[in-house]
């Protein structure tokens, strides 16, 4: 990519952008990394107008934007050139300027796949159906028989397991508490969901023991342990966490954004300074 301007952004795009940690983790990076690109916040809450967040990111001084919930399928759509991750999974989380036209990634699906590995999985459990399970059910492709998903937003758990059975899986939306109970014998649990984000949130899939094989994947990053994992853990199963996901899908931009591999290690030792102090 072109050298960007003196000054350049990177913005972080979602309804409570101003509430990540993103910028906390890249703008020290960064700045050891002897660049003047300065990684910024921006808030636009869901069912706003996007014609205008778009023509932003196509100004001269826009590097790339990260997308979150809940505008990464919106991503996928505004972008000029997608990745194959993007394709399958219809969401984007990496927007990167090119001039004249956004190019669109997904850094969700390769962290996924780079945590999970390509164990094979019987039943996987997707709550949520947002972009965060589009990039799961991705990365999952080729190694997971069966996918139960479900979501608040029944039409979005529906449009899921739709895509599911476009990536070759076994797949069905099934109503809230009945996905629940399902996911006690699963192999994999994924939370892409709030749900832990609260101190006082209970593990996504509710009250109950998971299957002796299963492993529990959790988007929600916060400054505390959440439910899900910490009954993972205390059931000694695999698990992946948040702050897990947050370094892989960061370190996975690294090459797409042009920066020197040292930024990996940066990452990986600004995030854990971050975790430290929450």
């Amino acid at each position: 990519m072109e050298s960007p301007p003196i000054g350049a952004r990177l913005f972080l795009i979602g309804s409570d952008a101003s509430h990540a940690m993103s910028a906390s983790l890249w703008n020290p990076v960064l700045q050891e990394l002897g660049s003047t690109w300065r990684y910024e916040a921006w808030d636009v809450p869901a069912g706003a107008s996007m014609s205008g967040v778009r023509a932003r990111l196509l100004e001269g001084d826009v590097v790339a934007a990260n997308i979150t919930m809940p505008h990464k399928q919106w991503a996928a759509r505004a972008a000029d050139t997608v990745s194959e991750p993007v394709r399958l999974s219809g969401a984007a989380n990496l927007l990167i300027n090119r001039g004249s036209e956004l190019a669109g990634f997904n850094t969700d699906v390769a962290a996924v796949a780079a945590l999970l590995g390509d164990r094979p999985q019987r039943h996987a459990v997707m709550l949520g159906a947002g972009g965060a399970a589009r990039a799961a059910l991705a990365a999952l492709r080729g190694s997971v028989m069966r996918v139960t998903v479900a979501d608040r937003d029944t039409r979005a758990a529906t449009e899921l397991a739709a895509c599911a059975v476009g990536l070759g899986m076994a797949a069905e939306a099934l109503p809230w508490a009945e996905a629940q109970s399902q996911a006690r014998n699963a192999s994999l649990i994924v939370n892409a969901t709030p749900v832990g984000k609260g101190p006082d949130d209970g593990p996504v899939w509710g009250d109950g023991a998971l299957a002796e094989d299963a492993a529990v994947y959790d988007f929600v990053y916060a400054g505390h342990v959440t439910a899900s994992i910490a009954a993972a853990r205390e059931q000694g199963l695999t698990c992946v966490d948040g702050w897990d996901h947050l370094q892989a899908q960061a370190a996975a931009m690294v090459p797409l954004l042009g920066l020197a591999s040292e930024a990996c290690l940066l990452l990986t030792q600004t995030l854990a300074q971050i975790r430290a102090r929450h």
